[in-house]
Order: C-alpha cells, then sequence, then structure tokens
C-alpha cells in the first residue's frame, strides 16, 4: 500500500503518462526518485546510480543495488523491489517484458549518452519497435508547487541557516580569511542540526566578491570590502538559500550605492511577486531598475530559481524564461551587480508565492538600510 503524499504523486504522473502515450516511466534523478517513492538514498554522481524507479500504469518497481535492499524495503513503501549486483541493465529486459513496454519515457537530460545506448538496446531486445521518449523535467514540473509539509520543511531549513548566519555576521572583521569563514559556516550548520549543506558555501571578498559562483580562498578580508555570503542548510532533505553581502566600514561610495541599488531591485521584485503572473515580468521588474541605474550589463545572472528538494530547481526565471507563477511555487529573489575589480553585492530571501503577493520566508535581515548615515 503506497501511502501519501507519494500516492497522490503516482496518480498524478500516470496521468501525465496517459496523455504522452506512455505506458512506462523510468525514473533516474535522485530527487524525483524520491519524490514518488520515499526512497532516500542518494547518488554520488551522475554515472553511480543507487536505483531507478520503472512506472507502469498499474505497477510501480524500485531497481536498486543489494547494498540498499534493505532501506530500500523500509521506505518504498508498496513498492516491488528488484535487487541487482551486477548493474541493473543485467534485470531491466526482464523488467520491460514483463511491463509490456513498448513506449517508455526517460529522463533524457539526466542521462549519459552511454546509459541512453543501453536503454535503447534493452528495449529494442524486448520490443524490437519500442520508443524511447524523452520528457525534459517532467517530475520537476510537477515538483514546483510545494505542499504545507514541504514548505515547513524549507522553513525549517532556512530557520537553521538564520542561525547560524546571525553568528557568522556578528564575527565578520577584517583579517579572517574566506576560508576560514566558510569552514565556520558548514560546521555551524551541521552543529546546528541541518543534515547537510545545500550547496559549499560561496565566501567571496573584494574583488572575488565579483564573481557570482566565488570559490572561497585564502584571502583576508579588510575594511574596504564588500564580501558575498551565499550559504543554505539542507533538513529533511528540503533546502534553503540565503545570500547577505557585508561591506566594511571603509567600503568604497560606490559599493554603498550599488547596495542600495540591489536592495531596491529586490524590494520592487518581491513586491511583483503572486500567482498568475509571468515570471518574465518579475525579473524584468528588478533588471529595470538595475538597468535605470547604469548596471544592466553588470546583472548578468537570472532573478531567482525555484528551490525544494534540489537547491536549483524549476521554476528558473530570468530575462529569457517565462513561467506563469503559482500559488505555493517557493522561489529565491536575488538580484545583483558585479563590477570586475572592485567587487558585487547580491542579496537573496525566499519567498513563498501567493493568491496576492508573496510571503518572505526570510525572517533574518542584516541589510544595510539605505536611510542609515554610512550607507
Amino acid at each position: 500500500m503506497i501511502s501519501e503524499p507519494f500516492a497522490s504523486r503516482l496518480h498524478a504522473l500516470r496521468t501525465t503518462m496517459e496523455t504522452l502515450a506512455l505506458d512506462t516511466m523510468l525514473i533516474t534523478v535522485p530527487e524525483n526518485r524520491y519524490y514518488l517513492s520515499g526512497f532516500r538514498a542518494e547518488d554520488m554522481n551522475l554515472i553511480e546510480s543507487s536505483g531507478q524507479l520503472l512506472i507502469g500504469m498499474d505497477r510501480q518497481v524500485l531497481l536498486t543495488d543489494f547494498r540498499y535492499e534493505e532501506q530500500a524495503a523500509s521506505e518504498a513503501q508498496g513498492y516491488e523491489l528488484v535487487t541487482y549486483r551486477e548493474g541493473w541493465e543485467q534485470v531491466l529486459p526482464d523488467l520491460l517484458r514483463s511491463f509490456h513496454t513498448r513506449r517508455m519515457g526517460v529522463e533524457g537530460h539526466h542521462l549519459t549518452w552511454e546509459r541512453f545506448r543501453q536503454l535503447e538496446t534493452a528495449l529494442r531486445d524486448v520490443c524490437p519497435q519500442g520508443e524511447l521518449w524523452g520528457e525534459e523535467a517532467l517530475v520537476e514540473k510537477m515538483r514546483m508547487v510545494k505542499t504545507d509539509s514541504e514548505i515547513e520543511s524549507m522553513r525549517q531549513a532556512l530557520r537553521l541557516t538564520e542561525m547560524v548566519f546571525d553568528q557568522i555576521w556578528q564575527e565578520m572583521v577584517s583579517g579572517r580569511t574566506e576560508r576560514d569563514v566558510a569552514w565556520a559556516i558548514e560546521k555551524g550548520l551541521r552543529e546546528a542540526g541541518a543534515e547537510a549543506v545545500s550547496f559549499p558555501p560561496i565566501v567571496a571578498s573584494g574583488p572575488n566578491s565579483a564573481l557570482p559562483h566565488a570559490v572561497p580562498t585564502n584571502r583576508r578580508i579588510t575594511d574596504e570590502d564588500a564580501v558575498i555570503v551565499d550559504l543554505g542548510a539542507r533538513y529533511k532533505l528540503y533546502c534553503s538559500d540565503m545570500t547577505r553581502t557585508w561591506l566594511g566600514p571603509k567600503a568604497p561610495q560606490k559599493l554603498k550605492d550599488i547596495y542600495r541599488i540591489v536592495r531596491d531591485a529586490q524590494r520592487a521584485a518581491m513586491e511583483a511577486i503572486r500567482a498568475g503572473v509571468d515570471s518574465h515580468d518579475v525579473d524584468g521588474v528588478a533588471r529595470g531598475l538595475i538597468d535605470r541605474a547604469g548596471y544592466g550589463a553588470a546583472f548578468g545572472h537570472g532573478l531567482g530559481h525555484g528551490i525544494g528538494l534540489a537547491v536549483h530547481e524549476k521554476p528558473g526565471y530570468g530575462k529569457k524564461t517565462s513561467v506563469v507563477l503559482q500559488e505555493n511555487m517557493v522561489l529565491t529573489v536575488e538580484p545583483g551587480i558585479y563590477i570586475s575589480g572592485l567587487g558585487g553585492v547580491r542579496l537573496e530571501n525566499m519567498v513563498r508565492v501567493t493568491a496576492n503577493g508573496c510571503e518572505c520566508l526570510s525572517r533574518n535581515d542584516w541589510f544595510l538600510d539605505a536611510s542609515l548615515e554610512h550607507i
């Protein structure tokens, strides 16, 4: 017997499969595997899988390595369990035959070319006219709208993040290295109760802060620096993501001006978010404000992204991405301006889309208010 919420998710997937004339669906993305079955094992990399789901219209199977047999039996309630010792390709043909597979959907955005060819061979051995059909992000689209339980897990992940960040922020002083701060973040999150970090923390100071995804170095923070701190925690597998920018007491006026612009852009974008609005238009609100301030070319990434089981998931939104926002989507709002040789500013909140606006899930402020004299 499959329990909720997995039963409802399987029903929704099968409805889509029927629409697409798919008799079988192979799930290989780890987050999607958990979303549909409750099996929590993690894959270390793209070519090392802890299992796959094979979904038919009235049958569901979890294929996994014998090392995960006990865990899979406990967590994937209602799934038939098939274990293998010499690779899943050894058991797949017989399974496809028993499923009477003719047209199988695969997560093409997640498969290597070698794996795709293995699947193609397995299906053709069973059904010479068989067809593989790759639908990009079919389950990811289902994951875009979050349940109350999912949102609560993200709230808890964010609370852990903010608790650790409060301490980090108060200890941000000249002389500390980027790596020292990054390690303090990771250590603090784990000690606070996070299952893991959502991603390796970003701590980028001075000129390094002009690199949106800078890797922490041994550079020492100075009183003249902007320091971008981007961090997140995982709680019950769900992620948080938050960015703040620290300005040293002797930071140049240009960095202070940029900070004010980025904060204004973030506020304006958050005010534009509501169910039924096109994400492209929300991005345009922030981008237009930054562009009018003369820094359009210095804001090179999208305004934000969806977040949930993965720290970056659908819907992404930016200059070229158009998604109609729906209630209970959870998004980041993170405009930024980056000036080579000087530094950068990025500010990031998590928000929940509501019928009439958005709820800011981020409670931690640590913003430099534009009315303060030192800004």
